[in-house]
C-alpha cells in the first residue's frame, strides 16, 4: 500500500499500550496527540499504573489473558471496523497480550487495506552505560517474531533496534543497514547518532533513502518522548504527508514540546499546554540526507 495517499476524511486509530492515571505515557500521550489532531482514537490498554514505573514502585494491574484475548476478539468483529486506518502498538504487559493483538491488526487489515499499522517496539533503551531490557525474554521475542513483520512503519530507539536485529551499532551508516535489514518500509530510529555537537535526532530509512532530522540535545527528559513521536508520526503518515516531511515535522513538534515541558521543570510532558505545537510546530531541525544500502525489504 501508499504510504502517502491521505484518506477521504480523518479514519479512527487503534492504539493499544499501556495506561497510567497520572502522566503522559503510553497511552496517555498517544490518544491526546492523536486526538488532538483530528483522529478518534480505539484506547485498547495493556497495563494500568498509577504513574511511570521510573517515578517509583506502585500497583500494576494486567487484564487476565483470556479478558484481553476477548477484548481484541470483540474489536475485530465490530461492525465500525471499516472505520479504522490506522493501528498503533506500544507497550504490553503480558506475552500473550502480543498475540490477541496481532489478530486484531489483521481484522483491521482485511476489513481496510489501506490502514497502517505503526509499531512502536517499546523494549528497552540505551545509555551511557550500555542498554537494559525491560521486558521479559518471551514478550520481547513476540514483538519481534508477530508484530515487527506485520509493520508498515517502526519506531524503535537505537538499542531496541540492536536487539531486533541482532546487530551493534557505533554509527549512523550501520543504523542504516540494520533499519533496512528490519523490514517494514518505513523505520525511524530514534535517538540516531547526532551529527551536531551537542545534538541527537531522529533517523527515517525508507525506500533506499535514509533522512536525520536533528535538534539540541536536552539532558534528564521525561518519559513519553517513543510514545509521542509514534503517535504523530502516525497522524502525518495518515494524513498522506511524505516520509521526509512527516520526519521534520513529527521531530519539530516532540522537540518544542519537550524544550518547553523542561523550561517548566515540569516531569511529565505538558501536553495539555501545548497542544498547538502538535499541530503547527515551530521549532527548527536540521534535515540532512544520508547514504543508504539499498530499499527495505518491504513495498
Amino acid at each position: 500500500m501508499s504510504l502517502s495517499t491521505p484518506p477521504a476524511d480523518k479514519p479512527a486509530v487503534i492504539s493499544i499500550s499501556s495506561h497510567v492515571a497520572r502522566g503522559t505515557v503510553g497511552n496517555r500521550a498517544v490518544v491526546f496527540a492523536l486526538e488532538s489532531l483530528g483522529y478518534p482514537v480505539w484506547s485498547v490498554p495493556t497495563v494500568t499504573l498509577p504513574w511511570h514505573p521510573g517515578h517509583g514502585p506502585s500497583t500494576r494491574i494486567v487484564p487476565d489473558d483470556a479478558a484481553f484475548a476477548a477484548f481484541c476478539a470483540d474489536l475485530a468483529r465490530a461492525p465500525w471496523l471499516g472505520e479504522v486506518g490506522g493501528i498503533i502498538t506500544g507497550y504490553f504487559g503480558a506475552p500473550a497480550q502480543v498475540k490477541a493483538a496481532a489478530g486484531l491488526i489483521d481484522a483491521v487489515k482485511r476489513a481496510n487495506p489501506r490502514a497502517v499499522y505503526l509499531c512502536d517496539p517499546v523494549l528497552g533503551d540505551g545509555g551511557e552505560a550500555g542498554g537494559r531490557l525491560y521486558q521479559p525474554a518471551a514478550l520481547l521475542e513476540a514483538i519481534r517474531d508477530h508484530l515487527i513483520g506485520r509493520a508498515d512503519i517502526a519506531v524503535p530507539n537505537r538499542f531496541e533496534l540492536e536487539f531486533l536485529t541482532g546487530l551493534e551499532f557505533s554509527d549512523n551508516a550501520q543504523l542504516v543497514e540494520g533499519a533496512s535489514a528490519l523490514g517494514p518500509a518505513r523505520v525511524v530510529v530514534t535517538s540516531a547518532f547526532p551529527l551536531l555537537r551537542g545534538g541527537i535526532g531522529n533517523l527515517l530509512v525508507e525506500d533506499g533513502r535514509a533522512m536525520l532530522a536533528e535538534h539540541r540535545r536536552i539532558e534528564a527528559v521525561p518519559n513519553g518522548l517513543g510514545d509521542l513521536t509514534g503517535a504523530v508520526f502516525l497522524a502525518r503518515t495518515l494524513a498522506g504527508v511524505s516520509g521526509e516531511k512527516a520526519l521534520q515535522s513529527t521531530t519539530a513538534a516532540v522537540f518544542e514540546i519537550l524544550a518547553r515541558t523542561t523550561k517548566r521543570g515540569k516531569d511529565e510532558l505538558t501536553l495539555e499546554t501545548d497542544a498547538e505545537s502538535l499541530k503547527s510546530p515551530m521549532a527548527m531541525v536540521q534535515m540532512r540526507r544520508l547514504a543508504a544500502p539499498g530499499g527495505n525489504r518491504r513495498a
